[in-house]
């Protein structure tokens, strides 16, 4: 028993070395290029879409970057599924601020259970313009924010961008956790996705952008299934499409949220994962061979060469995530590197618990999933 136990802490603790040693050299070749040039391509007119519930934090801040692009011609429509929302008065002093560019939709009844993407459906009714970008209300952009997330589509075999996004100025232990998970973790670990896969087989709900034709010929947006973001790469890729990774990461704040929101949050995020991806989940074991390289130690009688590889281990763990912060431009999270063992020790949670089980919470509602990941209300 002790042997078989040993093996399997070791080829744990080797696939994650070699896991931790791949995302340190596609990050570095992804972001080290330099930025194509898209100052001449040309800049067709944009239809923004932004579904809100609530106020995040940073929320008037968030919004007003959208609102203040460095891009010719774009409108942006803002969509809230209630009219009671603590968003709308703020939404309405956006719209009497920009009145030109900014229109707000408001009372939308549902249309699915997934009420991020009836509100699109609303939004996308209206829009006025082919080239559209489906974006998430708590992120903070910079000026060419827009310019970057069209230009990959002036080719017309590219039918979808994304960006990833991560925190970089962490308020709380909470915070810091979030952000170490999408700067360390998730974007070298959908580099690696990408290189397995010949291409990116998913997306990110924060920005997405593409062509009204293109969703359509992708099947259009989804109304009730968990993950739609993700899901619509995957079949805008099965269409015949590239779907782009663009090398803008977006600036996300989470205020000063606490660990447990984090844990719900990213059960999400890892229930979603393994209803789009199938069994390709339970191979994500691999990514925790820091925390298999520790339990080796005791198992071993404390040998030596256990020590030696759990060092070797740990410190293919933290090169991993120093190239990560520092290709991520976020280096005020090296202060909360000391936090990286909880970090990797929550992430074996939320995948363990994530690998079973049909319930999530999204925006203060239980849902149930079903199927090949349709949602509805969680019936108690």
């Amino acid at each position: 028993m002790a042997i078989a136990l040993t093996g399997l802490l070791l080829i744990l603790t080797f696939g994650s070395l070699a896991f931790y040693l791949a995302c340190a050299l596609l990050t570095w070749r992804f972001f080290r290029r330099s930025p194509e040039a898209i100052s001449n391509l040309e800049m067709p007119p944009v239809s923004l879409m932004v579904p809100v519930c609530g106020l995040d934090a940073g929320a008037w801040e968030n919004w007003l970057s959208l609102c203040c692009q460095d891009y010719p011609d774009y409108e942006i429509l803002f969509g809230v599924k209630d009219a009671d929302d603590p968003a709308v008065p703020l939404l309405e002093k956006l719209v009497a601020t920009f009145p030109e560019r900014v229109r707000l939709y408001i009372d939308l009844p549902a249309r699915g259970s997934n009420y991020k993407d009836s509100n699109l459906s609303y939004l996308l009714e209206a829009a006025q313009h082919e080239m559209i970008i489906f974006a998430d209300s708590d992120i903070r952009v910079r000026p060419d924010y827009l310019r970057i997330a069209i230009a990959p589509l002036a080719d017309p075999q590219v039918g979808l961008v994304t960006c990833a996004f991560t925190g970089r100025n962490p308020q709380s232990l909470g915070s810091a956790l979030a952000y170490c998970g999408r700067c360390i973790d998730f974007i070298p670990s959908a580099l690696i996705a990408r290189a397995l896969d010949g291409g990116l087989r998913f997306a990110v709900g924060v920005t997405l952008a593409t062509r009204q034709t293109t969703l359509a010929a992708a099947g259009g947006l989804h109304l009730s299934r968990i993950g739609s973001d993700y899901n619509l790469g995957k079949r805008i890729a099965q269409a015949g499409y590239r779907v782009e990774l663009s090398p803008y990461v977006l600036d996300w704040d989470t205020g000063d949220e606490g660990v447990a929101a984090v844990y719900q949050r990213e059960l999400r995020w890892a229930r979603t994962i393994r209803y789009n991806r199938g069994p390709i989940y339970y191979t994500m074991i691999f990514c925790y061979g820091s925390l298999a390289s520790l339990l080796l130690l005791p198992v071993s009688g404390w040998a030596s060469w256990a020590i030696a590889l759990s060092l070797l281990t740990w410190v293919g763990r933290y090169l991993q995530a120093w190239v990560a912060i520092y290709y991520l431009d976020s280096q005020k999270l090296l202060p909360w590197l000391w936090a990286l063992p909880f970090r990797d020790l929550l992430s074996l949670a939320i995948w363990a618990v994530g690998s079973y089980g049909r319930r999530v919470r999204w925006r203060g509602r239980w849902l149930r999933v079903e199927g090949d990941g349709l949602i509805r209300r969680w019936e108690t």
